[in-house]
């Protein structure tokens, strides 16, 4: 009996360390509130990667002087981080009054609605033209400074080529994953400044900070600066890219990544066990797998079959280099040949190189994620 009463004394005591650890934590979002507002009436982009790092180094040697993990304190540091920067997201500087007002086409889309809200916490004025709008397009575009592209990849030639002219000085962008022929398309129907945007991220953003933006160059670069520096209070981490470099990494890192996700869910999709019985199952590693897997057929399948469509056929060697690849290994798996397994392994491993050990940290933490998750389920 005593024994229990002991036990219940000390998750008394927890108990009061959590509730004081959320005060604490109602505390710290009221004075990431008030530095949100500071940086909007200021214009300091709401990521400060160099202020970030010293708390990070700072506390955990401080963890480390008292005893508690250093990896625990920095996963609660960077959740809570996370949330200060969704916290700041209500009202943004305005770096480039000059691109008001804004038009997006396509406005109604995921993507669009997504940038049309950052541009109105910024202060900009922004229009929407989709097919509802088509009628008053010419309106709807009169004096617009920044006009932006927010349609799938197939339709892109069509919607830019139908717009009506633009003013000279403005500024035609477009946010598709492929970035040669869009570019061309804008070039040619506009002649003024272009310039192509491919936002490595979804909808589904909680905040902007640290998402990647690549960048490729068009016509009269100077004046999508404001546009860049815009991107840039948001938090966004730019990659200016020619624009033929960039297709051809999307190849790799968009079309055979979708490829390869796309035929391992078919194949889920036709075995005699239930998803649940394989979650039931499952490492932390496998469970990770798995959701993403899921979240790309958990999106829609019209944007997934226009990616990997609009560059299929540049990527027919890469998909002969992919298949000869699995044909090799799979013959040395019948082969029962443990050496040229072995070898293979090490030259994948070289590839990697310096980044392995990286990657292994950084893949560990998500892993502990994953299988949190599951508990919770």
């Amino acid at each position: 009996m005593a024994d229990i009463k002991e036990l219940d004394k000390l998750r008394g005591g927890i108990d009061e360390c959590d509730a004081q650890l959320v005060a604490l934590l109602a505390r710290r979002n009221s004075i990431t509130e008030q530095i949100g507002a500071i940086k909007q009436q200021t214009g300091a982009p709401l990521h400060a990667p160099d202020r970030e790092a010293t708390l990070l180094a700072a506390r955990r040697q401080e963890a480390i002087n008292q005893g508690v993990n250093p990896e625990l304190v920095e996963d609660i540091l960077r959740r809570m981080m996370r949330e200060a920067y969704q916290n700041q997201q209500a009202k943004l500087a305005c770096s480039a009054p000059q691109l008001s007002p804004i038009v997006i086409v396509g406005g109604q889309g995921a993507m669009g609605q997504l940038f049309a809200q950052q541009f109105i916490r910024s202060g900009y004025e922004v229009r929407i033209l989709d097919k509802e709008q088509q009628s008053n397009a010419q309106e709807i575009l009169a004096g617009a400074k920044l006009v932006m592209i927010s349609v799938p990849i197939n339709a892109l030639e069509t919607v830019v080529t139908a717009l009506p002219k633009l003013d000279d000085e403005c500024l035609l962008v477009d946010i598709t994953s492929v970035k040669q022929a869009p570019l061309k398309v804008l070039k040619a129907v506009h002649k003024g400044p272009v310039v192509g945007l491919h936002p490595m991220f979804g909808p589904d953003i909680s905040h902007w900070v640290k998402q990647t933006v690549v960048v490729c160059e068009g016509r009269n670069h100077e004046v999508a600066q404001g546009l860049l520096s815009q991107l840039q209070v948001w938090g966004c981490q730019l990659v200016e890219l020619d624009a033929k470099k960039h297709d051809e990494a999307m190849q790799i890192i968009q079309v055979m990544r979708h490829l390869t996700t796309f035929v391992y869910g078919q194949f889920l999709a036709k075995q005699s066990h239930t998803l649940e019985e394989l979650r039931s199952c499952s490492s932390p590693i496998y469970q990770l797998e798995l959701m993403m897997v899921g979240r790309l057929f958990a999106q829609s399948p019209e944007l997934y079959s226009d990616i990997m469509l609009a560059q299929f056929d540049n990527v027919e060697e890469l998909l002969a280099q992919y298949q000869d690849t699995f044909a090799s290994t799979l013959a040395k798996l019948k082969a029962g040949d443990k050496a040229a397994l072995i070898d293979s392994f090490a030259d994948a491993k070289a590839y990697f190189s310096d980044s392995t050990a990286h990657f292994l940290t950084q893949s560990r933490s998500l892993l502990n994620k994953a299988n949190d998750a599951k508990v919770l389920d």
